[in-house]
């Protein structure tokens, strides 16, 4: 019986208007079948048109903070005091890695640097915007957020960016395509080794 290889745990974070989504849309489009999203947890409301399961799983404050105690988290954290909670459960990684799927977390520093505790050889990267005035402006251009709310997140995005070098990888997304390809590179070059 031949040894199966395991999936790599690829962790892909970036402030909010660095490209994240559009990049992972593009990333498990080239992997099909060999690189799945992690799906998260959350305490926050669907929004029109999320499904359970597949945009987060929707879980209640009470049962999301269970699972936390009960240690089935890799990582979680509260969203800017909201109340609103986030968090990847171990679940949606181990059982994929063992059956040589690749698995990407798109997480938040804090959540990044939570599981590289546990997972010290992921494929850690970070993908910078290139400048703030750049994020400034693709913030600025959805036209879906609130003054506070784009200062607050320029104010994380600082605090973030600042955290870039804890990771293996940065990559600055000033061109789409490039910094795709970037990635695919660094996917298919780095061994991952806690999962080979």
């Amino acid at each position: 019986m031949s040894e199966q290889q395991q999936g790599k745990l690829v962790i892909l974070s970036g402030p909010a208007g660095s490209g994240k989504s559009t990049v992972v849309r593009q990333l498990l489009d080239k992997y099909p079948g060999r690189l799945e999203l992690s799906v998260s947890a959350t305490t926050r409301k669907p929004r029109s048109g999320e499904v359970d399961g597949v945009a987060y799983h929707f879980l209640t404050v009470d049962q999301f903070l269970q699972k936390r105690e009960a240690g089935e988290f890799l990582e979680s954290f509260e969203v800017f005091g909201l109340g609103n909670w986030y968090g990847t459960l171990q679940s949606e990684v181990e059982n994929r890695i063992q059956n040589g799927i690749s698995v990407l977390l798109e997480i938040d520093v804090e959540g990044a640097m939570q599981v590289v505790e546990q997972y010290p050889q992921a494929v850690t990267i970070f993908l910078d915007p290139g400048s703030l005035e750049v994020l400034e402006q693709r913030l600025r251009g959805r036209k879906t957020e609130t003054e506070s709310v784009i200062q607050r997140r320029l104010e994380v995005a600082h605090e973030e960016m600042e955290m870039a070098p804890r990771y293996k990888y940065q990559v600055i997304n000033n061109k789409l395509e490039h910094a795709v390809e970037q990635i695919c590179q660094i996917i298919s070059n780095d061994p991952g080794e806690i999962v080979r």
